[in-house]
């Protein structure tokens, strides 16, 4: 997944914002003996709320984005494990998605469809959050995480009426605005998407505790399992 580092020399007219669009997703970070400069500090949230327990809701709001990227680690961890094409010899960058698996977060821990062993589960959800915690932030961002589709449909539809306001008012102009505002769209989404997961809708999970998970089943009668957790300073 991708992972943050800053251009040498100054050279990057994005260099204040301490990002580097040129780098995979698929590349991790090697812990735990490096960390980018950004990596977050493990007291970070906790003296947020202290400063600013005032703020109603903030709690929940932290703790979904600490949920969130414990979610997608542990998809990622039971991808690697149920892999039908396990590592062999050369470590490799490329991470295995599982696409039959999916989550659903919530600020008291997430919801995981799919056939699973609980057994396992447990162990990824523990694997998951030490791998995050020692410096594997790359798991916290998944391409088929709904952030992704947010960002795309308003990328869309920003470029769009902007193409609408700018071109002339006659129909192939404006064709031809639209194609271009969704080819442009298409483009960006992915690298924008992965950037809106890293640095606004997850959270390294400093702060959780698992506490229990359950095997439960949706509206649909299909299984499901509830990884509950509690916060800890």
């Amino acid at each position: 997944m991708n992972t943050s580092t800053y251009f040498q020399g100054g050279s990057s007219p994005f260099e204040f914002f301490n990002f580097d669009f040129t780098r995979l997703v698929s590349e991790k970070v090697p812990t735990p003996e490096y960390r980018p400069l950004d990596f977050p500090q493990p007291t970070q949230d906790a003296d947020l709320l202290r400063q600013l327990s005032f703020i109603p809701g903030l709690k929940e709001i932290l703790m979904l984005r600490q949920v969130h990227a414990l979610e997608h680690a542990t998809v990622w961890v039971l991808s690697e494990s149920k892999s039908a094409y396990p590592a062999k010899g050369k470590p490799t960058n490329v991470q295995l998605d599982n696409e039959l698996l999916g989550g659903l977060s919530t600020e008291q821990g997430f919801y995981l469809y799919g056939e699973v062993n609980i057994s396992d589960l447990r162990r990824a959800v523990t694997l998951a959050r030490h791998r995050l915690t020692s410096g594997e932030w790359d798991l916290a961002v998944h391409p088929r995480c709904g952030t992704n589709l947010s960002v795309t449909m308003l990328l869309t539809a920003g470029l769009a009426i902007g193409v609408h306001l700018l071109l002339p008012f006659r129909p192939i102009e404006q064709l031809i605005g639209l194609g271009l505002a969704a080819t442009t769209a298409a483009e960006l989404s992915p690298d924008l998407g992965s950037m809106a997961q890293r640095y606004l809708t997850t959270a390294i999970p400093f702060n959780l505790a698992i506490e229990n998970i359950t095997r439960t089943h949706d509206v649909w009668g299909k299984q499901e399992h509830f990884v509950k957790v509690n916060w800890r300073e």
